[in-house]
Parts: C-alpha cells; structure tokens; sequence
C-alpha cells in the first residue's frame, strides 16, 4: 500500500512539473538587453589636427572592428566644411566597403572608428537616427587625413554623401566622432566604387 501511494504520488509531481513547464514556455518573455558601464577615455586630437574649436574632453570609444596601419607619416589637410546633402544609397555591386556601429543616447560624444583599407570613388554616411555630428577624419593610404567639419550640428535620418574622393583614391580609415539625439543611432559608413 505504501509503495502504491509513493508510485501515485512520484506521478503526480512528475505531471505537475511537465505541464507547468508547458505552460511556462507559452508565456511571452521580454528580454531586455545589459548596457555595461560606459568607459570614457580622454579624445585625442593629435598635433597639426584642423578643427580649433573646444571638443569634448572625453568621450566614449568604440574601436574599430579590423585594424588597419598606415605606413606613411600622417599630414593634415586643410578641414572641408561638410554640407549635407541627400544621397541614395548606391546597389550592391557599386559597394566596396561598408560597416555600421551603434551609439547610444547615454554615452554621448562616441569617437567611432572603421577600418576601412579598401579604394573608392565616394564615401556615404547612413544614419538611423537623429545625431549630432562633430567631424571625421579620413586617412588616406599616402598618409593624408582629410578632416570633414560638420561643426557639431544635428542631422536626422538619412543617407548623406560624406567625402567625395578622386580617382579611386585609397581609404585606410575613418573616424566620426558623433552624439545620439535619439535612443540608439545607426551610424553606416560606405565605400563607393
């Protein structure tokens, strides 16, 4: 009799526990992503840099995903004003490069890098969200780094021509330094055959 009632009772826990994870796994669940802390590190603006106004202090950076190293000694050009103007986003086989990073709305100024090394004809920047936009440095594989000012003004979405570059010149890197305006943006950087 007693084994007949642990038998019973040994069943019914085994019951309980698979309808209750039945009916768990037909619960919506919300998973809500970590931010980690955010690190701030000092902006570095090296010697014989264009841009004279007052930058951020600091600034959140998000390196880039592949390392490229320019083998000549880096010039600065003379800043391009930027002015933003509305591109499409060429097809497919016109893209030689492309990566996207995303910045948040909590960190601030974000000092984005991409390593590019890929020749092209134009750069385009493809922004999901609202941002303002501070400048951009593109160095060049001859050691050249075009400074882009966009003089910290606020963009929306939209898909903006970035640099135009001469006779599939060779881009090693490039650099934004960019604040979210909304809750995440998007910032895509092309190459352009």
């Amino acid at each position: 009799m007693r084994t007949k009632s642990f038998q019973l009772l040994g069943l019914a826990v085994a019951i309980a526990a698979v309808c209750s994870s039945i009916a768990y796994s037909q619960h919506k669940r919300v998973v809500h992503p970590v931010r980690h802390p955010v690190a701030r590190a000092r902006l570095v603006r090296p010697p014989g840099h264009p841009i004279r106004r007052v930058l951020p202090a600091n600034v959140v950076v998000h390196t880039a995903r592949r390392t490229v190293v320019v083998g000549a000694p880096l010039r600065y050009l003379p800043a391009l004003r930027w002015r933003p103007a509305l591109v499409v986003l060429p097809p497919r086989e016109r893209i030689v490069w492309q990566d996207t990073e995303t910045i948040a709305r909590e960190e601030e100024w974000v000092d984005v890098n991409y390593g590019v090394d890929g020749s092209g004809s134009a750069l385009v920047l493809d922004l999901s969200g609202d941002a303002k936009l501070n400048f951009a440095e593109v160095t060049f594989a001859n050691g050249n780094v075009q400074v882009v000012d966009f003089d910290e003004q606020s963009h929306g979405k939209g898909t903006y021509k970035l640099l135009d570059l001469s006779a599939d010149q060779h881009v090693m890197t490039v650099r934004l330094l960019a604040k979210s305006e909304s809750d995440d943006t998007n910032l895509a950087v092309y190459l352009n055959k």
